[in-house]
């Protein structure tokens, strides 16, 4: 029976994929992100991180990451062309998305992932429980860490950042555990479609890098 459900899972999850690839809108899959209670050394690095203002311009911590970064961005810009079709935004989208998780200590591929699963690269995406932007940042965040206003978290960087130190802040609740970080970013850990999907969406932006966890679960109770 639940090798039959993790099955559906996974038939489902890769049908939507398909779908997110194909329309090209994306198909939005934000979860109710619980608000958990912060400590307050907590909750002081995690407003440190995001800071309390708009960020400032790209500063990155020496050329040889701003060229990977750039690289790494005009190596995926032709796949991205249907969904961000003018360049200068294109390339700003992808090069943000790079230095923000390059800051929080994330792959890059593993952030655009996400991203797609979240909103389908829609910059003003809001769920059904209030989640907001690229990422689909629950306005709860604004309030605990940010400046207070959630109308903040469509502002580009501003978002992705959010999102970054988010994941960043769940996969060190996990002790490294991204099956898990990944399901606390949806609201829905411990289940497997969540995790997975953005797992595959991955994979399909760029092979996994040595030293990052792949989140599958392949029904048996082992991840």
């Amino acid at each position: 029976m639940i090798a039959s459900r993790v099955s559906v899972f996974r038939l489902a999850s890769k049908c939507l994929l398909a779908l997110s690839c194909l329309t090209g809108a994306g198909v939005a899959w934000a979860g109710a992100q619980v608000e958990e209670p912060l400590a307050d050394s907590v909750r002081s690095a995690l407003s440190a991180a995001v800071g309390r203002g708009e960020p400032p311009k790209l500063v990155f911590a020496d050329e040889t990451q701003r060229l990977e970064c750039e690289r790494w961005s005009r190596a995926n810009e032709g796949r991205l062309l249907k969904r961000k079709p003018d360049e200068l935004v294109r390339f700003e989208f992808l090069n943000t998305v790079c230095y923000e998780a390059k800051r929080a200590g994330l792959e890059p591929s593993l952030v655009l992932g996400l991203i797609q699963v979240e909103s389908g690269f829609r910059k003003y995406a809001i769920s059904s429980v209030g989640a907001r932007g690229y990422m689909q940042i629950m306005p709860f965040w604004s309030r605990t860490i940010g400046n207070g206003d959630p109308s903040s978290l469509f502002h580009m960087q501003t978002n992705i950042r959010f999102g970054c130190v988010i994941l960043r802040h769940y996969l060190d609740r996990e002790k490294g555990n991204l099956f898990m970080a990944l399901g606390r970013y949806n609201g829905s850990r411990g289940r497997a479609e969540y995790p997975n999907m953005v797992t595959a969406a991955w994979r399909r932006w760029k092979a996994p890098e040595p030293g990052y966890q792949v989140a599958q679960y392949d029904g048996s109770g082992r991840r």
